[in-house]
């Protein structure tokens, strides 16, 4: 089989460069020189290899509808960057020699796939051979001798179960914390163990696998606490596992109330608790009398759990147990029970509302509203947002409009900010009192604002200019563009917005733009650092587009000047800016 001519075309130096900008290309160059990548295997849009860097890395180059796709194991390309090993990949594919053969249609040479060279060799051999070379590669290779002996257990009629525990114990096994880099070749190690195990998804060992996933899944995640699984490669396995157990425990139909203890047990004691071992996930194998007999073990462990309260320290038991508790309480329907439940423990508003909202979602809104003004009560200085955002929306339903109004205004006034404006302008806008309500609500704005710029402080030994970032906040989110340039006149504001409303204030208002862009470039190169100095070029680059556009090259050319005298001592700074202003110099007029 060949590769697709598509890839020659995605796969170039200069396109992988591109992709993983300049610093990853140039290790992902050394990566390949050095002979980290190991074998190609290329189908049709496909290209797969092992790189060898602090751990062995695997990476996919494919097709992708007309586009180059990639994966990597390594952490840098979880986040969806083209990391240094797909450079290195793309290069080694680079290298390879093409065959003679040749396409009817282009006359270009054609890559070839090895491995298909080397089935077709394999097709042709005798049993025996293959026997021998099977043999002769397990001795180099222990997973595959792990595999091969997994196997011929199953097949040579031995005790499979005890061989599969000896497996999972020696996957599982370490002696010390295993840091993130090494995650992964652990991880490795269990998931050959695990899929041999997928094997016995079938009725003749059904039953044996129910056994071994739960051994395996307790063993895993005994194992985890020792295990910096960062990038949930043994995570992944371990609910791959517990789908499998799922399979086997409803293929094999084990004891009800024998797979209801199990269940249970793992479910309230494993150290994470990453696979759902409830009596809703296993309905189907427990049947009648195992569900029964979950619910009994539950209720009797229930039954010692005391109501929690605002001071007790959070419990992990007690929030499984109620966890479970609650799952059967919903499956059953009884919503007086799941109340009963989540009663217990009252700690905090959310609580209040989390029961609130179980009234309202079984159509009974007066329950709902007196839970929810029972929490209001229980945490008068510092309710809940969520739930007076449901108290808000329930007295504007029920017509109680100032009781809406003054909630939505007392969370306004506890922190003035832009998510509390706009719930108050949603409330009065309903209520027809916005224009007023946006005065008083700016009033109090600009009162904070003075009473903190005046405010004495450790560090302030005068007054400070009051900070207009809420105000321009604001203003741009009701796009008001004169009253957010207003507000940061000679006023302080956060750079982020001093930058957005530059951005914004381009197209018609090109001089305050740049009077804004000036304003915080020194604020940026001030904070030293070659990404600093990178954000304070670029937005050196916008104010001389700008300028050229209005014919003001003469007075860019003099503003660089300024910079570059003022920032002299800072050198990486001066030789980005020493490339702009030879740039300017080069361009006309």
């Amino acid at each position: 089989m060949y590769s697709s001519p598509m890839l020659a075309k995605l796969i170039t130096r200069t396109s992988l460069e591109r992709l993983a900008g300049a610093t990853s290309f140039r290790r992902g160059e050394e990566y390949f020189a050095a002979g980290a990548v190991g074998r190609l295997r290329v189908t049709d849009d496909l290209i797969k290899a092992r790189v060898e860097g602090t751990e062995t890395y695997r990476v996919e180059l494919r097709d992708e509808r007309g586009a180059l796709a990639y994966d990597c194991t390594c952490p840098h390309a979880a986040d969806g960057n083209f990391c240094k090993h797909c450079v290195a990949v793309g290069l080694a594919w680079l290298a390879e020699p093409a065959s003679e053969a040749t396409t009817a249609r282009s006359g270009r040479k054609k890559r070839r796939d090895p491995w298909q060279d080397i089935r077709a060799y394999l097709a042709a051999q005798p049993p025996a051979a293959m026997v021998d070379l099977l043999l002769e590669i397990a001795e180099r290779d222990d997973a595959l001798y792990r595999s091969l002996l997994l196997k011929a257990e199953r097949h040579g009629g031995g005790d499979a179960a005890s061989a599969f525990r000896r497996a999972i114990d020696e996957a599982t096994h370490s002696r010390r914390f295993i840091g993130w880099r090494e995650a992964g070749a652990f991880a490795r190690g269990i998931d050959e163990v695990v899929a041999s195990m997928a094997e016995l998804l079938v009725p003749a060992t059904a039953a044996t696998l129910v056994e071994l996933a739960e051994y395996a899944i307790e063993r895993i995640e005994n194992a985890m606490e020792e295990v910096d699984d960062s990038n949930g490669e043994v995570g992944d396995i371990v609910y791959r596992l517990g789908e499998l157990h799922v399979k086997a425990c409803t293929m094999a139909r084990p004891e009800p109330s024998a797979l209801a203890a199990r269940l249970f047990r793992l479910e309230t004691t494993l150290p994470f608790g990453l696979c759902a071992f409830d009596a809703g996930t296993y309905r189907k194998a427990l049947g009648a009398a195992g569900l029964r007999r979950y619910r009994e073990l539950a209720e009797a462990e229930w039954r010692n759990v005391k109501p929690r309260g605002s001071n007790d320290r959070y419990d992990v038991s007690v929030s499984r147990i109620t966890r479970i508790m609650e799952r059967l309480a919903e499956a059953s329907g009884d919503v007086d029970a799941l109340v009963a439940i989540k009663s217990r423990d009252l700690s905090s508003g959310y609580d209040y509302l989390a029961i609130a909202e179980i009234w309202a979602k079984a159509k009974q809104p007066d329950k709902a509203l007196d839970w929810a003004e029972r929490g209001l009560k229980a945490s008068p200085d510092h309710p809940d947002g969520r739930l007076r955002d449901f108290l808000v929306a329930a007295y504007l339903k029920r017509g109680r409009h100032d009781e809406a109004l003054q909630l939505t205004w007392g969370q306004f006034e506890e922190r003035p900010c832009l998510e509390h404006y706009r719930k108050l302008h949603g409330v009065a806008r309903k209520l027809g009192v916005w224009p007023e309500q946006r005065r008083r609500a700016l009033a109090r704005i600009e009162a904070v604002a003075e009473r903190v710029a005046t405010a004495p402080g450790r560090w302030k030994a005068t007054r400070s200019a009051p900070d207009s970032t809420l105000r321009v906040e604001i203003a741009l989110w009701e796009n008001d563009l004169d009253a957010a340039w207003e507000s940061v006149q000679d006023r302080d504001c956060s750079r982020g917005l001093l930058i957005t409303l530059a951005g914004k204030l381009e197209a018609s208002r090109a001089g305050d733009a740049v009077t804004l862009y000036r304003r915080v470039v020194p604020s940026i190169v001030e904070q030293s650092g070659n990404a600093a100095y990178e954000e304070a070029i670029k937005l050196v680059r916008k104010v001389g587009a700008i300028m050229k556009a209005q014919s003001l090259s003469r007075e860019y050319g003099e503003y660089l000047g300024e910079l570059r005298a003022r920032f002299k001592p800072k050198r990486n700074f001066i030789k980005l800016l020493d490339a702009v202003r030879h740039a300017q110099a080069r361009s006309p007029g």
